[in-house]
């Protein structure tokens, strides 16, 4: 029988799939990489997918624990992520926490500065985005936070596929936690995808097994 974790996480699976987010067949990645899957969060573009995306991500905020005072997101695809989840949290888990994201060029005149909504200055800030795929845009967001006076509580993001970078035998998210000190939380990964197939649709399963011992962290053994 399923646990309630994999039941819900299961249930993000499918929500990406119904929605075409989550594609199979042969990609090339912006890495040059070839991948039987592809993730296009762009594609959670209606108001009912985005409310729908921002309970995931404030389940996964709310399990994990994590000590932080805002959310924020990067702009741009960031922005849409940490306020459905920022009304999620309020509307579902009763955490009522404020919300900001960075223009991408400050502006001198009105409210001015580059960070629009909650002043971050001495907040512990969590990070909210889609993937991690060589930690550059993290990386950045960390920057914008600490430049203002803040600290990076962690990141959350959708989906970790859990591929090696280029020489190194760390995932992106794992030089992500190495080089920020910081816990990255997923709402779901290539593993519990792998999962999520074997059951519903196991040639892909098979592959995606195949990608992850060719590309990423140890695979774990079929069922």
């Amino acid at each position: 029988m399923p646990s309630a974790e994999s039941s819900w996480k299961d249930e993000f699976l499918q929500f990406c799939v119904d929605c075409e987010v989550l594609r199979f067949g042969e990609f090339t990645l912006k890495s040059g990489r070839s991948s039987p899957y592809f993730f296009n969060a762009g594609l959670f573009n209606t108001g009912g997918r985005i409310a729908k995306l921002g309970r995931f991500y404030a389940r996964a905020i709310a399990e994990a624990g994590l000590e932080f005072d805002v959310l924020f997101g990067p702009a741009y695809k960031g922005i849409p992520l940490a306020t459905s989840a920022a009304i999620a949290l309020s509307e579902h888990h009763s955490l009522d926490v404020p919300c900001s994201y960075n223009r991408k060029e400050a502006k001198d005149h009105g409210e001015g500065g580059c960070i629009v909504g909650a002043p971050l200055a001495q907040q512990r800030v969590l990070i909210v985005d889609d993937v991690i795929t060589a930690g550059t845009a993290a990386r950045e967001a960390a920057g914008i936070i600490t430049a203002n006076s803040a600290s990076v509580a962690g990141l959350v993001i959708a989906l970790d596929r859990q591929e090696k970078g280029a020489g190194t035998e760390l995932t992106a998210v794992q030089q992500v936690e190495s080089s920020l000190g910081v816990p990255v939380v997923r709402v779901a990964t290539l593993a519990d995808l792998i999962r999520f197939l074997e059951s519903r649709q196991p040639e892909q399963a098979e592959r995606l097994r195949a990608h992850q011992q060719a590309q990423g962290e140890a695979a774990a053994p079929p069922p």
